[in-house]
């Protein structure tokens, strides 16, 4: 067993596919970020009770992001008890759903290899400086490729995120570099298929039940896979394994994890060929430090879905088509020599179609998905020489917009200008105002899990 383990995921941005992606009719494109949070796990060496196995997680660009954990007995069949210690000096009161979650799933399914008592271990989770609204440069050339991990100077709850699937990219990280770090490599490799379709599966299984509900898993897909076409599993793959303490909780989980039961079979379909930026062009993310409650603007959209479904089965299948056209325009556009911006008419009126559509959904469901004041900005920022166009991504409202623009300096340039002067006084019906507008430093990154070099964490960790 190595004495410490890095592995970092991706952030995502789900371009296209938003609601859709939902329900297993229909796919979303999917392109992974080049924003990665990272997780080191090491052998703990100042654990004061040699006896006791214990998991301390901090967080250190953030003040105060310690937690100390407690593991209870390993028993045969059993869940693994993780219980917060919250009266250690060093240790943060509040609790990490994510984070708690994540290592009592993991630590239950090492159990079913490990029956021996489990040695204590320190994890530091890191994330890129773009993950977060009050991290890199707020004009000029912000497209620098600045690397590295800030000191946000902030309680991690007064943090703004910019939505590029944080959660995600932690609870999949988390869930690699633990097993990666307690299991042999015949049972866990990033190396073989097998083994990433097992970190996949296990990270759905903590991801989910960390959010109370079985969501799309677009996001922890692109998480270990990178930029993809997905297709959503089957629900009930997750509704049969039950709450975490009852009893066989490890039994079902590894059959969750390594596929095993036939009834319950993994079936999404994750296609990495065919999500494709073309050479010549660029994914770029502009933060509007506005944040979005998705999952209440979810239910309104498939509330009304189900109230009417003739009118929502037409305006899905026709954003479908729509969404599969921009997917095979920008395959087509990949396979051209010398790009160049007139040949990229036909990308930018999908996009416009797209958009198009989306409003009509916005305005049928009474739902902000692509809201007033975002549709002035998408449209300014499509005038700007070389942007291409962009939309609101994912359940759309106020995140981060993402916007398809020529690979070129002066085109980036041009667009981090304009936006360090953009401002929206007015207000429409929603009663929202956008934040600052910022260029992130991130782009599309085809690779998802990925072992890392200690080095790079030289001053954060011991």
């Amino acid at each position: 067993m190595p004495s410490a383990v890095s592995i970092s995921a991706p952030g995502k941005v789900l371009l296209a596919g938003g609601y859709l992606v939902l329900d297993r009719d229909y796919t979303g494109l999917v392109f992974g970020l080049d924003a990665r949070i990272h997780v080191c796990v090491q052998d703990l060496t100042t654990c004061e009770d040699e006896s006791q196995f214990r998991i301390i997680v901090q967080s250190p660009q953030f003040q105060g992001a310690v937690w100390h954990y407690e593991g209870g007995k390993i028993q045969a069949n059993e869940s693994i008890s993780i219980s917060q210690v919250k009266d250690h000096p060093s240790a943060l009161a509040s609790s990490n759903k994510f984070v708690e979650t994540a290592l009592a799933y993991s630590l239950t399914y090492v159990s079913v290899y490990r029956q021996s008592s489990l040695h204590s271990a320190s994890v530091t989770i890191l994330a890129d400086r773009d993950y977060y609204s009050s991290t890199g440069p707020s004009g000029g050339e912000v497209l620098s490729s600045e690397k590295g991990f800030p000191d946000f100077k902030v309680p991690l709850h007064e943090a703004h995120k910019t939505g590029l699937g944080s959660s995600a990219a932690l609870v999949t990280a988390l869930v690699a570099a633990l097993l990666t770090y307690y299991l042999p490599t015949e049972i866990i490799s990033l190396e073989s298929e097998i083994g990433k379709a097992r970190v996949h599966n296990l990270a759905q299984a903590a991801h989910c039940a960390a959010q109370g509900k079985v969501g799309s898993g677009f996001d922890v897909a692109a998480a270990v896979h990178g930029s993809c076409i997905y297709r959503r599993f089957s629900p009930f793959i997750l509704a049969g394994l039950a709450e975490f303490d009852t009893e066989n909780f490890s039994t079902r989980l590894r059959a969750v994890v390594e596929d095993t039961d036939q009834t319950n079979s993994w079936d999404m379909e994750i296609h990495k060929s065919l999500a494709v930026i073309p050479a010549g062009l660029r994914l770029v993310m502009c933060d509007v430090d506005c944040g979005s409650e998705t999952v209440g603007m979810a239910k309104r959209v498939l509330a009304w879905r189900k109230d009417n479904p003739q009118d929502a089965a037409h305006l899905w299948k026709t954003l479908q088509k729509e969404n599969e056209h921009l997917a095979k325009e920008l395959q087509r556009l990949a396979q051209m020599p010398n790009l160049s911006l007139s040949k990229n008419e036909d990308l930018r009126s999908s996009i416009l179609r797209i958009r198009s559509l989306i409003r009509e959904m916005s305005t049928k469901a009474g739902v902000p998905i692509e809201p007033n004041i975002q549709t002035e900005l998408l449209d300014a920022c499509s005038q700007i020489s070389g942007v291409v166009g962009g939309v609101v991504p994912g359940a759309g409202g106020f995140d981060a917009i993402a916007l398809l623009v020529e690979d070129r300096k002066e085109v980036l340039n041009a667009l981090s200008v304009f936006l360090g002067n953009y401002n929206r006084d007015s207000q429409h019906s929603d009663a929202t105002n956008i934040g600052k507008v910022k260029v992130l430093g991130v782009q599309q990154d085809t690779q998802g899990l990925k072992v890392e070099g200690l080095a790079i964490y030289q001053g954060w960790i011991l």
